[in-house]
């Protein structure tokens, strides 16, 4: 009788301490379950409260190549509260104009421009290190790795040619960059001074690239023969071969350059014998005021809806989007003429080829 006393207590007491360990377990996964249930809540009110940034009564201050990116900018100004305001300027000019202000920013963004300032104002910390979200979702070629500036898209370089001028004058369309060289066509070409134009400087870099140093400046000391001056503005090309001052403009090659040449009876022109390309910058500048209202309008920029819009403003026939799966070549570029160039010297060696390209050109 006492053994099996025994032996009923003895059971008693496991149960007991099975029942304990089990409601120990519950409260501990019930635990976990609630904590989960939090970082949830959590993490979708974060997710709304980002969504609903509030810049009331702040500016931010672009500057850009074109106004005709207003419509993504307005959007984003609506979404986050927020006013922008732009100034135009080549990104040769911009880093002129910090440099001779002592460094002082002169806008909380910069939006567009030949990607080779963008480095060499990286290198002269001028700009503010930010990674945006999906920026891995962007080739690491077309992106800074410490964040200091990313790409919107690609800009391709292009003629844009005046043909009844050039009929007039007993003159052939030039297909090429080795006709363009022709003595023939003296004093009827402008090219903006690459100092100042990316999109001009880019040409120059994609020659470089395409023939090798030493037969490029042989190629370029011959170009040079037939342009006259070099404009001082990255319209200028564009403007003065509407005006009829010159028959051939070397250009961005983009949707507006097809507009002004459909309104105005001028062609653009694919280089045959190799298109040059240059990564459109953005990048946020050090110390500006508005820097987190630019940070915002990264993030915003990358999103789908914005790139797809991106690429609609740009024109899917001279802008190629980089962003993995927004917009692409259409309307006759063709892919296979671009030039295999060399991204990571645009910024390195810009110093030493504006340097020989001012000796090569001194005078004009």
């Amino acid at each position: 009788m006492k053994r099996k006393g025994l032996v009923f207590l003895s059971l008693l007491l496991i149960l007991t301490m099975v029942f304990t360990a089990c409601g120990q377990t519950t409260d501990k996964n019930q635990e976990i379950i609630d904590s989960e249930k939090t970082e949830s809540v959590d993490k979708d009110t974060a997710e709304k409260d980002e969504a609903k940034l509030d810049f009331e009564g702040r500016q931010m201050n672009v500057v850009t190549t074109s106004e005709k990116y207003v419509e993504l900018f307005d959007e984003f100004a609506k979404e986050v509260n927020a006013k922008v305001d732009f100034l135009s300027m080549s990104s040769g000019e911009v880093i002129s104009r910090i440099q001779a202000e002592g460094g002082k920013p002169m806008a909380d963004l910069w939006f567009g421009g030949g990607i080779d300032a963008f480095m060499a104002a990286k290198d002269s910390g001028l700009l503010e290190s930010y990674i945006p979200k999906e920026a891995d979702k962007v080739g690491s070629e077309f992106r800074d790795e410490e964040g200091y500036w990313i790409s919107k898209g690609l800009t391709v370089v292009g003629f844009l040619v005046n043909e009844e001028l050039l009929k007039e004058k007993g003159l052939e369309t030039p297909k090429t960059w080795k006709e363009l060289a022709d003595p023939k066509y003296k004093d009827e070409i402008i090219m903006a001074n690459p100092a100042i134009s990316g999109t001009n400087y880019g040409a120059v870099k994609g020659i470089l690239d395409m023939y090798g140093e030493e037969e490029g400046w042989a190629y370029l000391e011959k170009l040079n023969e037939n342009i006259p001056f070099y404009g001082k503005r990255g319209k200028d090309p564009e403007e003065k071969t509407v005006a009829g001052e010159f028959a051939i403009g070397i250009i961005p090659a983009d949707k507006s350059s097809f507009d002004v040449g459909e309104k105005n009876n001028l062609t653009v022109i694919y280089p045959e014998d190799g298109i040059p390309w240059v990564p459109e910058g953005v990048a946020i500048f050090k110390d500006g005021e508005g820097a987190d209202i630019a940070k915002a309008f990264l993030d915003f920029m990358l999103r789908d809806e914005n790139q797809e819009k991106l690429a609609e403003l740009d024109g899917k026939d001279g802008a190629q989007m980089i962003k993995v799966g927004i917009g692409g070549y259409d309307l006759g570029l063709p892919e296979d003429k671009l030039i295999d160039q060399d991204i990571s010297t645009f910024g390195t060696m810009r110093e030493d080829i504006l340097k020989r390209w001012e000796e090569l050109t001194i005078g004009k």
